[in-house]
Parts: C-alpha cells; sequence; structure tokens
C-alpha cells in the first residue's frame, strides 16, 4: 500500500474511533487514561528495552548529544510520562464546557460550547514522551490521534502506543483513537501534511527546520510550535545571587529544551562588578560561553575563558551548554535586542525596579514573560496543563503551552421555539 492510501485508511479509522471518544462519558475518558499511566507505570523494563535499542543506533549514528538527551528514557523520566497522564486525566473535562452563553431579544438562546478538533496529526523529532504526552492529551479532549515520529525513536512510539492501544480493551472506546504511523519512509510524512479533509489539523515538534518544512508543504491546517531562543535579562536593580541562580538554571537544567536560556543580557551599569561571578557560576557549571566586546574585555581582566560572538551567535538554538551574554545600556536596550534575535518564546527579567519590569513586561511579545523566574516555567505540567502537546509561538488559536483546552474548537449552539427569521 503507498503512503497515501496508507494514511487515507488510517485517517478513516482514526475518524470511526474519534466517534466512540466522543460518545464515551467523561468518566470512560478519564478511566481510560488511568489504566494508560498505571500499565507504563507496569512497563519500565519493556518500554526501557526498546529505548535502548533506539539509544544505540542513535549513538552509532553519531547523533548530538541534545537530540540523545530528548530520546534518553530512565525509570525517572517514565515515572514523570505516567504523572503527567494521571494529571491530565483528572482535569475537568472540556467536552461540552460552555464558552458563552446568552439570550437573544428574540427568545433564542445561545451558548458556544467546546467540542474536539477531530482528527489531529502529530509529526514529532526523538522525543517518545511526546507520544505519551500528545495521546492524552487528545484522548482527554475527544481527538483521534496519528502520531509520526522519527525513524530514530521508533521502538520505544512502538512499545509506548501499544500499551496506550491495549488500554482500551474492554471499554467503548476504540483502540484506534491512537495509531502510530510507519516512520521508515518521508512519504507517510508528506501523505499526512496533504491528507485535506481527512486530517483536521496537524502539529509539528522538533526542530525549526521540521517545523518550517511543515508550514511549508501543509495543506492541512497547523499550530506551529516554535524554536525557543530564549533571554535572561539582568537589571541593574536585580538581586545578584537571585540573578546567578536564575541564569543557571535556565541555562543547566535541561539544556536540550525549548525553553532553556540562549542569552543573558546584563544591565552595563552593574556588568563590571557583577559579571566575574556570573562568569564564574557558568563556567563551573560547564557553559561555553559566547560574549560580545564588553563580555569578552571583563572576562579577559578576570582571566576567564569567553569566545567572542557572531552575530549569528545571537539566534541561535543551542539546545547544549553554550550560551551568549551580552552587555546593554538599559532595559530599552534589552528589549530591542530581543527582538532582533528572539523568537517569541520565553523572556526572563531579573530586577526589583518595578519600572523596568513593568516596561519588559509590556514591550516584549513573547509567548511567556517570567518576572524574577528561570524561563524554565514555561511548561505544560509547570504550569498545571498536566503535560503539553507543544508551545505555540504564533497567535492565532493557541499561544504559549498548548494542553486540553487548546486542542478543542467550539460549536454554537441555538435553541429557539419556533422563531423564524424576518
Amino acid at each position: 500500500m503507498d503512503a497515501k492510501a496508507l494514511i487515507s485508511e488510517m485517517a478513516a479509522k482514526a475518524r470511526a474511533a474519534s466517534f466512540t471518544l466522543v460518545a464515551a462519558s467523561a468518566n470512560e475518558r478519564r478511566d481510560y487514561l488511568i489504566r494508560i499511566a498505571d500499565k507504563i507505570s507496569k512497563s519500565k523494563s519493556q518500554i526501557l528495552t526498546a529505548n535502548q535499542i533506539d539509544l544505540t543506533a542513535a549513538q552509532a549514528a553519531g547523533i548530538s548529544e541534545s537530540l540523545l538527551d530528548r530520546l534518553r528514557l530512565t525509570e525517572k523520566r517514565i515515572d514523570e510520562l505516567a504523572t503527567g497522564v494521571r494529571s491530565i486525566a483528572n482535569l475537568s473535562d472540556p467536552l461540552g464546557e460552555v464558552i458563552a452563553e446568552r439570550t437573544l431579544d428574540n427568545g433564542l438562546q445561545l451558548r458556544q460550547i467546546r467540542v474536539p478538533f477531530g482528527v489531529v496529526g502529530m509529526i514529532y523529532e526523538a522525543r517518545p514522551n511526546v507520544t505519551v504526552d500528545a495521546g492524552a492529551i487528545l484522548i482527554k479532549s475527544g481527538n483521534a490521534a496519528l502520531l509520526r515520529g522519527s525513524t530514530t525513536a521508533a521502538h520505544s512510539n512502538q512499545v509506548l502506543v501499544e500499551i496506550m492501544r491495549s488500554c482500551a480493551e474492554g471499554l467503548n472506546i476504540s483502540p484506534d483513537v491512537i495509531q502510530l504511523i510507519p516512520s521508515h519512509s518521508r512519504e507517510t510524512t508528506t501523505a499526512l501534511l496533504t491528507a485535506r479533509g481527512e486530517v483536521d489539523l496537524v502539529i509539528p515538534r522538533g526542530s525549526a527546520q521540521l517545523i518550517q518544512m511543515v508550514v511549508d508543504e501543509a495543506t492541512v491546517p497547523t499550530i506551529e510550535t516554535g524554536a525557543g531562543v530564549c533571554h535572561v535579562y539582568i537589571d541593574k536593580s536585580a538581586d545578584q545571587s537571585m540573578a546567578i541562580d536564575i541564569a543557571i538554571n535556565s541555562k543547566t537544567h535541561r539544556p536540550s529544551t525549548c525553553n532553556s536560556a540562549e542569552t543573558i543580557l546584563v544591565h552595563k551599569d552593574i556588568a563590571n562588578q557583577f559579571m566575574p561571578s556570573l562568569l564564574d557560576a557558568l563556567i563551573t557549571a560547564g557553559v561555553v560561553i559566547n560574549g560580545d566586546a564588553a563580555t569578552v574585555a571583563i572576562a579577559n581582566k578576570s582571566g576567564q575563558k569567553v569566545k567572542a560572538a557572531s552575530d549569528k551567535s545571537w539566534s541561535t538554538e543551542y539546545g547544549t551548554l553554550e550560551i551568549n551574554i551580552g552587555v546593554v545600556d538599559d532595559v530599552l536596550a534589552a528589549i530591542s535586542h530581543i527582538s532582533r534575535y528572539g523568537t517569541n518564546h520565553t523572556e526572563a527579567i531579573v530586577a526589583k525596579d518595578d519600572a523596568a519590569i513593568n516596561l519588559f513586561t509590556k514591550l516584549n511579545d513573547s509567548v511567556a514573560i517570567m518576572i524574577n523566574a528561570s524561563t524554565r516555567f514555561t511548561d505544560g505540567e509547570q504550569m498545571g496543563f498536566g503535560a503539553e502537546i507543544g508551545i505555540s509561538n504564533q497567535k492565532l488559536h493557541a499561544r504559549g503551552p498548548m494542553g486540553i483546552a487548546e486542542m478543542t474548537t467550539s460549536t454554537w449552539i441555538v435553541t429557539g421555539n419556533g422563531q423564524v427569521r424576518s
């Protein structure tokens, strides 16, 4: 069967399965997810064995450490997957939620309610956690999932999808609400992206190149999840000890993620006094530093190793223990730099001055703004969504971490008692 026919067949099964999901009660959907969480917890050995096959092949292929980190599952990460599914299961059911309601002068009663998209495709790279997070969010929101992971994570994804499908046994929910698209050929990606009318929405999650490819080639509507060139601005009014803690956490907590900081900007009035301590903390943590001329000059005076940053450095999403540091005149200069090089993801300010904080908050056009907190908190689980299907940098339909509410659209229900329009 060619890729187009395969995707068409899978989409038809997904459409039929989505009806069973919507027809099921909120408790049945919750029970299905609780079963999934329990079985993931009990299947660690099976999952880790499959993941090790993927890791071994990826290492042999010379895949970067940041991608290996995204591919790697551990007992702790599997526990976190199960916890995330349980959290999603226990969220309020979104289907049928009334968004708005009113009665018109002619007596017609209007209600706008949440409904699922229907069939949602996911295209993602080397992240088996997405298989579970996306599947759980889509099930909770009443959508059938067509998951197209990468060849790199093929064995991990296969085991996780088999676990999720098996948990539908004995329920009034079809296992076809979650299906794994074969990843051995790029043709399946093209077929999914062009299955307009069969697939309602496609969400890419991965590198900037993957996202751009989806945007360029898709005829199915898409929600972009964006790259993360995130910044930490340290104002002259900052608590400097706090600033170092936030900078270190933003960069080193898990550098392969899109909410990790790639640039630190320091107010010029504190640069000479504060910068050596910041550089020392970053170097001690194993971070490679690229600096502007002012940063390099300060580093040279204190004998610290800093490379000269190029213009390309400032727009690079490293995903590793590497960062840029620059000195700026004030908060407006920081905002100007962020506007030029950032990706509208997450920007943080460390400051005590309310005027600086207010200006930074008002003028930054980003998904999330952190005030005296790490950039790492732009995350569905951390924000109370249970998990996320991705973080959208765009402005239409959804922006920021996307949870169950963002995976619904709406229908207007209009109830009358015989009204006709004159």
